[in-house]
């Protein structure tokens, strides 16, 4: 398996403790799941130009929906 950043590995290491297997290595519903989070939690936003306090806050969603989506890409290879 590969190396995954501490991040990635908690999440996977969480997801097999729910599996009730610690070697668990289908992700592919794992990654589903992140994605549909970062989706449903955190959606796309479009650019604005409303005032610099909007545009702070939603760099800063986007931040976070980043960093899920990156998670879910290196748990599923990409």
């Amino acid at each position: 398996m590969i190396e995954l950043s501490p991040q990635a590995q908690a999440v996977y290491d969480a997801y097999c403790k729910e599996a009730d297997n610690p070697y668990y290595y289908e992700r592919s519903g794992l990654v589903a799941a992140l994605r549909a989070v970062a989706d449903q939690v955190v959606p796309e936003e479009s650019l604005y130009e409303g005032d610099h306090r909007w545009e702070m806050e939603r760099d800063t969603r986007q931040a976070s929906r980043k960093k899920l989506l990156a998670i879910a890409a290196e748990l599923g290879g990409e």
